[in-house]
């Protein structure tokens, strides 16, 4: 299921309209590169660019690992279909008896980055299925807990991409989803996730059989991120803007449409999630995921550093809690937002319409916030109780 809202032609949501305003250049954008300065350097977005592709990876996901790393690649497909915790942990061990672990690790400064992050990936599921989300893997007191041999091999991967808080959502989704075939030819990756049907590449549920929620919800995620590209380059449009410009009120009613649209695009993901398979496994990791804070996704994070709504309710210490789990390129860029959106959101205590257009932005976020939550809590619960809310 591709969900509801369709790319049209030039690349932005349907329900979001066209001509967003480039970022102090009052001009269209155009491709990939959207308007942030910064992209129309030679024609071609940077790596890790959020106006060029949100919080995406630049290309396409490892679907297939080769090598040594096939073994790690096996270990997660095994541990997200254990039927329990103590199931998942016999793998790590039998691997650890045979020594896979620790030719593992020495192999890991080897990977490439992309390389890198597909196995990061992968550790995330392992971790997740074992009950180990939680844990730091250097930390003397996780030895007591967890297999040492996954341990080291967890923290080296977390040395070589530079991010030692990965097992959460971003990882577990945005690098674990792959186009269901091979594209015709080649695509902006956010478009590629918005106009293609994707598939996991790590399933939760067994080869053969239907997609479980847990599945449905790692894609949604992704597909989620897709959709709100439009969302980043508005957060660059609104950067530094004062907030009585003229064209703030135009991007806040732009964020607006944006909010609407990936509400939308929740929605139409609703009726199939509820109805796909679930296990206490599955449920338990998602559980685990959230008791940590770790199920928010990057794009609603983005639309937060915009509008301070998140800072409001929950603290700032909460948020840079919930920004852990994202890599370090990205928690700059959304620090960056804070700062330079700040202006804009003075707003919140003034009068007036452009206030009012503000506050509606404010809501609309909520909102949204709020669906994708009934989400996350219809994943979560047992098969039958699904079936029924979702009726």
């Amino acid at each position: 299921m591709n969900g509801a809202v369709v790319a049209p032609a030039d690349g932005g949501p349907a329900g979001i309209g066209h001509g967003i305003p480039a970022a102090r250049r009052g001009t269209e954008p155009s491709g990939a590169a959207g308007d942030c300065p910064e992209a129309a350097v030679a024609g071609a977005p940077a790596p890790h660019d959020p106006c060029a592709h949100g919080f995406l990876p630049e290309r396409p996901p490892v679907r297939s690992m080769i090598g040594t790393w096939t073994r790690l690649d096996a270990m997660a497909r095994a541990a997200a279909v254990a039927p329990d915790r103590e199931a998942a942990v016999a793998l790590v061990e039998r691997a650890r008896h045979a020594e896979e672990l620790s030719a593992l690790r020495q192999r890991v400064s080897r990977l490439s980055t992309r390389n890198a992050e597909a196995a990061a990936m992968r550790i995330a599921v392992i971790a997740v299925s074992c009950g180990w989300s939680g844990l730091d893997p250097q930390a003397p007191a996780a030895r007591e807990v967890a297999d040492e041999a996954f341990l080291d091999l967890w923290a080296a991967i977390a040395h070589r991409i530079d991010h030692d808080q990965f097992v959460a959502l971003p990882t577990l989704a945005l690098h674990n989803w792959a186009p269901e075939r091979k594209p015709r030819r080649h695509i902006p990756i956010d478009q590629l996730a918005r106009t293609e049907a994707l598939v996991p590449i790590v399933r939760w549920a067994p080869e053969g059989q239907p997609l479980s929620r847990l599945d449905r919800l790692m894609l949604a995620a992704t597909r989620l991120e897709a959709h709100g590209i439009w969302l980043f380059r508005l957060a660059e449009t609104l950067a530094g803007r004062a907030p009585d410009d003229s064209s703030t009120p135009t991007a806040l009613r732009r964020l607006v449409r944006v909010h609407h649209a990936l509400r939308a695009q929740l929605h139409a993901e609703a009726a199939e999630l509820a109805a796909a398979p679930a296990t206490a496994q599955q449920r338990a990791v998602l559980a685990a995921l959230v008791e940590q804070g770790a199920l928010e996704p990057p794009v609603l994070q983005a639309a937060d550093a915009v509008l301070g709504v998140g800072g409001r309710r929950m603290g700032e210490g909460r948020r840079q809690q919930v920004r852990r789990h994202l890599p370090a390129q990205h928690r700059a860029w959304l620090s960056a937002m804070d700062r330079h959106c700040a202006p804009v959101r003075t707003l919140a205590h003034r009068g007036g319409p452009d206030a009012a257009v503000y506050r509606e932005a404010q809501e609309s976020l909520i909102a949204l916030r709020r669906t994708y939550t009934a989400l996350v809590q219809a994943a979560a619960r047992p098969p039958e109780a699904a079936l029924t809310q979702a009726a």
